[in-house]
């Protein structure tokens, strides 16, 4: 198919309804490759993407979507950015793989000193890896050499990644439940406050209840060295806690000689308007996890520290503790220095306020009266879309509207324990026509969905 120079800003055009034949050909082939349990194929999902480029994506079958994932995230500056376009090329002139723990490339230098320059601390050690689970994982053993406590304290709804130490602290039955006997059984999980469901007093009574937590240690008996928490929970459906709570947390934490790890993969970098969301939500962490807009579409994420707490770690007499064969790929790395150096602008952070402000505007006026919505709530480039009634949430309704509004042009994905939030993480670049177009057309998504042939309401 040839390239149609016009993509990137287009309004969607669906001739074909999804998925097509030529995506339904594709999954009957991946089906006999593929173990069964990674991709969902039903009648009706999923499309193969094709092309992607700035907010839109075409299918094998040549429909035009606007993509409100950024494919989990990940392309904040746009699909096939031109950015990334030039930093791939550049450096694939010069060295595409390294060994980044014994010879390391000068791209992974120039990454460290670009990423370190941006945080809060007054100096800054790193450990690069390729994925957010690895960050997690980086984290979890940095604040276990730094406090000598292996215990952790996680919240319920959150989400850290899927390996043994970043499952052992993602609370999400589905995820954890065939594994928990392989799991570290040292994690405490602590209620993140909802004052809609909860009630005014719910900051308050989490507080209390980490606090007790905190001072009793593990279920196992191991004392807690560290609170790991999403300064926004963003597969947990885009919750926010309620003002004053994550500054609370960190007295609380750091009282009980515990160090607070941000899990800022999703939200940092400027999706939530700041270089971190810690930032707008008074949490004020000793470790820092970073990936998915890091690498521009390129595999990449980083654990940060403040010296003090990173140093922990022993220096090296040769062989690391902890790497791997992929640590500061030199082209990731060329990628993230580029988007860093963007990002040190306040480009980035204030393009995502302002988009993400005027998305959130659009919808909650479209949403205002619409049946089955309980809450239209987002902080810059991350939103979420409650589903639910008379206080009870409507379960699966999330998936249920990202496939009606898949139809309409939409590419949009579920999240919350219950599957009853539509979370809503676009690239920058939304065109005002497209925001209306989106608040438009997820109204009427939502209203197809939910009807009582749609969703049994």
């Amino acid at each position: 198919m040839s390239v149609d120079r016009a993509l990137g800003s287009r309004l969607p055009s669906v001739p074909v309804p999804p998925p097509g034949p030529a995506s339904r050909a594709l999954a009957g082939r991946l089906a006999r490759v593929e173990s069964r349990n990674v991709t969902f194929v039903s009648h009706d999902w999923p499309v193969f993407w094709d092309e992607a480029s700035g907010t839109n994506v075409r299918d094998a079958d040549g429909n035009v979507f606007i993509d409100l994932t950024a494919a989990f995230g990940v392309a904040l500056l746009g699909h096939s950015s031109r950015l990334v376009r030039a930093a791939i090329a550049r450096q694939a002139e010069r060295v595409i793989h390294g060994m980044g723990d014994i010879h390391p490339p000068t791209a992974k230098l120039e990454l460290l000193e670009r990423l370190c320059a941006l945080m809060p601390w007054p100096e800054s050690r790193a450990v690069l890896s390729s994925t957010g689970s690895e960050a997690v994982e980086t984290a979890l053993k940095t604040t276990h050499m730094a406090t000598g406590k292996p215990g952790v304290l996680a919240f319920e709804g959150g989400y850290h990644g899927l390996t043994l130490g970043s499952l052992a602290v993602t609370e999400r039955a589905h995820f954890r439940g065939p594994f928990v006997r392989r799991a570290y059984g040292g994690v405490a999980f602590a209620p993140f406050p909802d004052t809609r469901i909860d009630g005014a007093d719910a900051g308050a009574e989490a507080l209390e209840r980490i606090r007790q937590m905190l001072r009793a240690g593990a279920p196992n008996g191991d004392p807690i060295g560290a609170v790991i928490i999403e300064p926004v929970q963003a597969r947990g459906g885009a919750r926010i806690a309620p003002h004053g709570f994550m500054a609370e947390l960190c007295d609380l934490a750091r009282d009980a000689g515990a160090l607070v790890v941000a899990d800022e993969i999703m939200t940092g970098l400027g999706r939530c308007g700041a270089v971190l969301a810690s930032e707008r939500v008074g949490l004020r962490p000793d470790v820092v996890c970073l990936g998915k807009a890091l690498g521009g579409g390129l595999p990449l994420s980083a654990c940060v520290a403040g010296a003090d707490v990173m140093d922990a770690w022993p220096v090296s007499e040769g062989e690391a503790m902890h790497t791997s064969t992929f640590l500061g790929h030199p082209l990731a790395c060329a990628v993230g220095s580029d988007f860093l150096d963007l990002v040190a602008t306040g480009d980035v952070c204030e393009l995502a306020e302002r988009e993400g402000s005027r998305l959130l505007e659009a919808l909650r006026d479209e949403l205002a009266q619409a049946d089955g919505v309980a809450s239209v709530r987002g902080i810059g480039l991350l939103l979420g879309i409650e589903l639910g009634r008379g206080g009870s949430r409507l379960a699966g309704a999330g998936a249920a509207i990202a496939r009606e509004a898949l139809g309409r042009g939409l590419i949009a994905l579920p999240a919350g324990d219950d599957g009853h939030v539509l979370e809503l993480t676009p690239p920058l670049g939304l065109t005002e026509e497209q925001t209306a177009f989106v608040a438009r057309e997820l109204s009427a998504a939502i209203r197809g969905a939910l009807e009582p042939a749609g969703h049994g309401a």
